[in-house]
């Protein structure tokens, strides 16, 4: 990463205060194209940890995403769904500390649901912190089955920081794709209990600074030959929320630009998350024939058929070196989470 001069530094910086203003403004529209379906937050504190997501037919994944993260210590959560059709709203709609708004826009012109997510928190997130969430991942970290996000946000503060960066970590089944180690029912982890502890390759994207991660599983199995197109696998999932800053490409990067510097990735020492990813689940094959057709989660759709239609051939991604996850321990002895002074007594 190079150091601009500094005409290019205020030119630069001037560009990426009017961006922020535009993501804004794009969240203060959105707003407007949200159908309130069940809204529960009347008496919501001001100091409540709210968790915001936006989905589509996610019912397979919902219980034991809302269940975890009310493990960890999440108040209330707030879900945008685009046009589910599978029993996702009526399940969300009977859940007592779940708020549901719609919205039938398309997904990807919303820049793929993230101008929902930035106009909830907009309205509700100022001030608290925020889980920012796909239904399809579980946040862990080091010692939560302990201590919980209250502890963990409260520890933040302590020390002035405004957020924790995490990993995702995509986890996949013993056999071929379109199957399970579990019953349906089981914990995810029972379920896909596998993962690729590395190797990883980062570096630091200018205007913005923020941090491109890419490695893992899809980096081995998909993208080998064109390792560029690799999905991005760091995220800025837990904040403490304010009005002047804005997702800026899913929970990947963020503005203010010194918001991305909160997470070095994969061996930064301070304290961080892993986002455990469920996107290999038994449905993985019909969902990507979906996405074949519906088009919604690439900027490019063309460029990325080859990559829906390998998934859909089901291979096996286990090989000698994955890692069976036994916990929150091990991924720190992998340098997966960093820890600060967090374990310190």
């Amino acid at each position: 990463m190079t150091t601009p001069g500094p005409l290019q530094g205020a030119w630069q910086a001037y560009r990426l205060r009017w961006k922020r203003r535009e993501l804004i403004w794009r969240a203060i529209r959105a707003r407007r194209r949200l159908r309130p379906i069940a809204i529960k937050m009347g008496d919501l504190a001001p100091d409540a940890i709210i968790a915001v997501s936006t989905l589509r037919n996610e019912m397979a994944h919902l219980p034991e995403f809302l269940d975890h993260h009310r493990a960890l210590g999440v108040d209330h959560f707030l879900v945008v769904d685009n046009d589910s059709d599978d029993g996702t709203v009526d399940y969300l709609r009977a859940q007592p500390d779940v708020s549901v708004w719609g919205c039938s826009d398309s997904y990807r012109a919303a820049r793929f649901g993230l101008d929902w997510a930035n106009a909830l928190l907009m309205r509700h997130g100022g001030g608290r912190w925020s889980l920012t969430l796909d239904a399809d991942e579980l946040l862990v970290f080091p010692d939560h089955d302990r201590r919980g996000l209250r502890q963990l946000t409260a520890h933040l503060d302590a020390r002035g920081v405004r957020g924790m960066g995490a990993v995702m970590l995509d986890l996949y089944p013993t056999g071929a794709l379109g199957t399970e180690d579990a019953a349906p029912d089981a914990p995810l982890t029972a379920r896909l209990p596998w993962f690729d502890a590395g190797p990883w390759r980062s570096r630091r994207m200018m205007p913005r600074r923020n941090l491109w991660l890419q490695g893992g599983v899809r980096d081995r199995a998909f993208f080998a030959d064109d390792p560029r197109r690799a999905p991005t696998m760091n995220k800025l999932p837990l904040m403490r929320w304010s009005w002047r800053q804005v997702y800026v490409n899913s929970t990947h990067s963020m503005l203010p630009p010194h918001l991305n510097m909160l997470y070095d990735g994969p061996g930064d020492a301070r304290l961080s998350g892993v986002l455990l990813h469920a996107k290999f689940t038994a449905d993985i094959t019909a969902k990507s024939t979906e996405e074949l057709s519906r088009r919604q989660h690439f900027v490019d759709p063309d460029l990325y058929a080859p990559y829906h239609r390998a998934i859909v051939a089901g291979p096996v991604l286990r090989n000698a070196e994955s890692r069976r996850y036994e916990g929150w321990r091990q991924l720190v002895d992998l340098g997966l989470m960093g820890t600060g002074d967090w374990l310190e007594r």
